[in-house]
C-alpha cells in the first residue's frame, strides 16, 4: 500500500513531532486535536522548529513553507478519511485511548492501517478495541521526534505481516531506524532504561554518592550523554514512577519495584524539569 497522507490524532509533543518528520519528508498530513487552540499551538511549534533549522543551515525558507503546506490541522476525526495509516499520539492515558481508537476504527475504511505511538500500553490489547486487529501496530516515536533516529515498531498478537511491512517501510522514508519488537511492557527500550533510572534513585538513596556524581560516573563511564537522574527529570518523576508501576504490576516481579525516594519525591510534587525542581533545580 502506498501512504500518501498521515492522520495524526494529537497535536501534542509527540504529535507534532510526527507531523514535521512526515511534512519535511515530502507525506501529506492530518493532525486533529480535540481543541482548536491545541491544533494551532501545534502548528506553531513545528514552524518554530523549522524556523531553528533554517538559522543551522539545514533547511531553506522555501522547503519550511511546503513543509508546512503539506499539514492540515483540523478538530474534526472525518478528515482523518483522507489517510492511508493513522497514527494514536494521544496522552499515554489507557481509557482515553481506547475510546479514540474505538470512535476512529469506525470512520476509517477497512484497509487503512491504525498505529499507536503508546510507549507502555498493550498493543494485542489496543488492537482489541478495534476490528481491524491485522492492521494494528505499535510505533513508538521519541522525543524529540525531528532528531531521534529511533522507532520501535511493535507487533501485536494478531499484526499481519504487511501491516508490519508497510509501518517499516513508511518509517524508513521519514529517515528513522526502526526495530522490530514484540508486545511486552515497555517494549525494549523503556524496559531497560526506566528500571536503569529507578536503579539510580536506589543508589542516591542509599547515599552512595551525590545526583552530581552519579550522572557524571553514567556519563563518563558509560558514555551517555546525559546522567539517569537528570533525565529522570527530563521525563517526568511521575512518568518514571507510573511506568515502573506497570512494570511490576504486569510483570510480578519485584525487582520492578518503584525505589521509595522516587515515590517521596513525586508525593512532594517535585517532577522534575516540568515542575523546576526534581532532583535538580530548575
Amino acid at each position: 500500500m502506498e501512504i500518501r497522507t498521515v492522520g495524526i490524532i494529537g497535536a501534542g509533543t509527540m504529535g507534532n513531532g510526527i507531523a514535521q518528520a512526515c511534512a519535511v519528508s515530502g507525506i501529506a498530513v492530518v493532525m486533529v486535536d480535540i481543541a482548536d487552540a491545541a491544533v494551532q499551538k501545534g502548528l506553531a511549534t513545528v514552524a518554530g522548529s523549522l524556523d531553528r533549522l533554517i538559522k543551522k543551515g539545514k533547511m531553506t525558507e522555501p522547503d519550511k513553507a511546503a513543509a508546512l503546506a503539506r499539514i492540515k490541522g483540523s478538530t474534526r476525526y472525518d478528515d482523518l478519511k483522507a489517510a492511508q495509516i493513522v497514527i494514536e499520539a494521544a496522552t499515554e492515558n489507557h481509557e482515553l485511548k481506547l475510546k479514540i481508537l474505538k470512535q476512529v476504527d469506525a470512520l476509517l475504511a477497512p484497509e487503512v492501517i491504525v498505529a499507536s505511538n503508546t510507549s507502555s500500553i498493550s498493543i494485542t490489547e489496543l488492537a482489541a478495541a478495534t476490528g481491524r486487529a491485522d492492521r494494528f501496530i505499535g510505533m513508538h516515536f521519541f522525543n524529540p521526534v525531528p532528531m531521534m533516529a529511533l522507532v520501535e515498531i511493535i507487533r501485536g498478537l494478531q499484526t499481519s505481516d504487511a501491516t508490519h511491512d508497510a509501518v517499516k517501510a513508511l518509517a524508513e522514508r521519514l529517515g528513522k531506524s526502526p526495530i522490530t519488537v514484540k508486545n511486552a511492557p515497555g517494549f525494549v527500550v523503556n524496559r531497560i532504561l526506566i528500571p536503569m533510572i529507578n536503579e539510580a534513585f536506589f543508589v542516591l538513596a542509599d547515599g552512595l554518592a551525590t545526583p552530581e556524581d552519579i550522572d557524571a560516573g553514567m556519563k563518563l563511564g558509560c558514555n551517555q550523554p546525559i546522567g539517569p537522574l537528570a533525565l529522570g527529570d527530563m521525563i517526568g518523576l511521575d512518568v518514571c514512577l507510573a511506568v515502573m508501576q506497570v512494570y511490576l504490576d504486569e510483570f510480578g516481579d519485584s525487582k520492578y519495584r518503584p525505589c521509595p525516594l522516587l515515590k517521596e519525591m513525586v508525593a512532594a510534587g517535585r517532577l522534575g524539569r516540568k515542575t523546576g525542581r526534581g532532583v535538580y533545580q530548575y
